[in-house]
């Protein structure tokens, strides 16, 4: 038995030598080229990022559950939160990099580390991924958003829609509820504008008023100073002396005008309304979220997800545009956002809508990783879009991990960049929406929900990592 075992060994061996010795022979004798093996060490790095770009591409589209995302809610960081001193903490790198906020705390996921100042959201972290190296290099406010929140190159001759208006058009036909498809509390940044040429009718609804007030004042939903009693009494009225509706009810156009009014006293005075009424939530959820307008403006998000609402956006009230002053700023601004956004995500999870709601929160970039001491600034840190951080939660994407990461200072993305269109790609990808679908535009010019790298806009592939 053994004498047998050993001579298919040596068979083994022998047919390997032979099988080297003969290929070797062949490329010698001119038979085969060399190239062939040397193909793979020869790619440019270009040819690799490609090959890289295709394969998390196809991975992404053959993991994700398509149609999975309902609603978004996007909170937007205008001025760009500091990367170092939150999400992507970089202790140890000394006085000019991290100054006061050196401390980092740990998460509930093993190996996941967040500045100090977000101690709930460490709690969370199971629940949202954070992407530390997002990744556009555009140091401009408007031109920065406008790549964020289109996923199109600035500067061309087209406006492009934003994310929230690209879902109000492909969501028109599923969404029927009262309240606006597209809402922002509480004020339309203005950056750009957000509807591109899509036209008004994807304009996002700004509700105005402030919801941690005795009454959300929603703009032409609540009326300041009049009570439902009043707004009740007066549809009432009108709706007795308007005879030339009596007269013309078969009228088509009379039909449409009369479906349009009902269903605005719907948001007026109905269910649209109580959306926005806040003090139907226990006052120990309101404690939860914080008393202030930021948390109170997340759980009037929820609200919204809740009626069905495709895309709400919160600014973040009050900017990051810290260039002087920033560690007061910091102190004030973080503890909110912590409170809410933790808040917002176990609220989610314990109503089971976090599966089909995408949160996703940024600014339009960073801010500089080393600080400028220095007058005017006086410890201040500046725009930064060469590397910052991007959290997403739900609607498809796992929690508990990180995609990326940037080098020991935070300075620059040193492993797996994440462009704007990778971001935007995979959100569209787990709505159910075709990024490479074509746009109305109203002088019949080609125009695409997402640009291609042929239109100069860079891409490394879909978060497949999260998928």
């Amino acid at each position: 038995m053994s004498t047998n075992h050993n001579q298919k060994q040596v068979s083994r061996r022998e047919a390997m030598r032979r099988c080297a010795l003969g290929a070797a022979g062949v490329i010698a004798t001119g038979g085969f080229s060399s190239s062939v093996f040397a193909a793979a060490a020869d790619k440019t790095a270009q040819q690799k990022t490609a090959e890289e770009k295709a394969t998390r591409d196809t991975a992404a589209k053959a993991k994700a559950k398509k149609g999975q995302i309902k609603s978004v809610i996007q909170i937007f960081l205008w001025g760009g939160m500091s990367h170092n001193d939150t999400w992507d903490p970089k202790p140890g790198t000394g006085y000019d990099f991290m100054a006061e906020f050196d401390k980092v705390i740990p998460t509930n996921v093993n190996g996941i580390q967040l500045g100090s100042l977000f101690p709930k959201l460490a709690q969370q972290a199971d629940k949202y991924s954070l992407i530390r190296s997002m990744t556009h290099g555009n140091n401009g406010h408007e031109t920065a958003a406008y790549l964020m929140q289109t996923g199109h190159l600035p500067g061309g001759r087209l406006a492009y829609p934003s994310v929230g208006a690209i879902f109000t058009f492909f969501k028109k036909d599923q969404y029927k509820g009262l309240i606006p498809p597209y809402v922002v509390m509480l004020e339309a940044a203005g950056r750009f504008s957000e509807e591109g040429f899509l036209g008004p009718a994807y304009k996002p609804f700004a509700t105005g008023g402030d919801p941690n007030a005795a009454r959300f004042e929603v703009q032409g939903i609540v009326n300041r100073g009049i009570d439902d009693g009043r707004q009740k009494a007066r549809r009432e009225l009108v709706d007795k002396i308007n005879h030339m509706g009596y007269g013309l009810s078969d009228v088509p156009e009379m039909t449409v005008a009369e479906t349009t009014k009902q269903k605005a006293y719907g948001l007026i005075l109905g269910s649209g309304k109580e959306v926005f009424n806040l003090e139907n939530e226990p006052a120990a959820l309101r404690d939860r979220y914080g008393r202030n307008t930021f948390g109170q403006e997340c759980l009037a998000a929820r609200r919204m997800v809740e009626a069905g609402v495709p895309y709400i956006t919160i600014s973040f009230p009050g900017g990051w545009d810290t260039h002087g002053g920033h560690f007061p700023t910091m102190r004030r601004q973080c503890p909110p956002l912590d409170q809410g956004l933790a808040t917002l995500l176990a609220d989610l999870s314990e109503k089971g809508l976090l599966d089909s709601t995408l949160v996703w929160c940024t600014g339009e970039f960073g801010r500089t990783p080393k600080i400028s001491w220095e007058p005017p600034w006086n410890g201040g840190r500046h725009h930064y879009g060469n590397v910052f951080t991007v959290l997403v939660a739900g609607g498809g994407f796992k929690g508990g991990r990180v995609v990326g990461s940037s080098d020991e200072k935070g300075e620059f993305v040193k492993d797996r960049p994440v462009y704007p269109s990778d971001l935007l790609g995979s959100i569209y990808l787990l709505a159910g929406i075709d990024a490479t679908a074509k746009l109305p535009h109203p002088w019949g010019l080609d125009a695409y929900v997402l640009d291609t790298e042929n239109e100069g806009m860079k891409s490394a592939g879909m978060l497949e990592e999260l998928m």
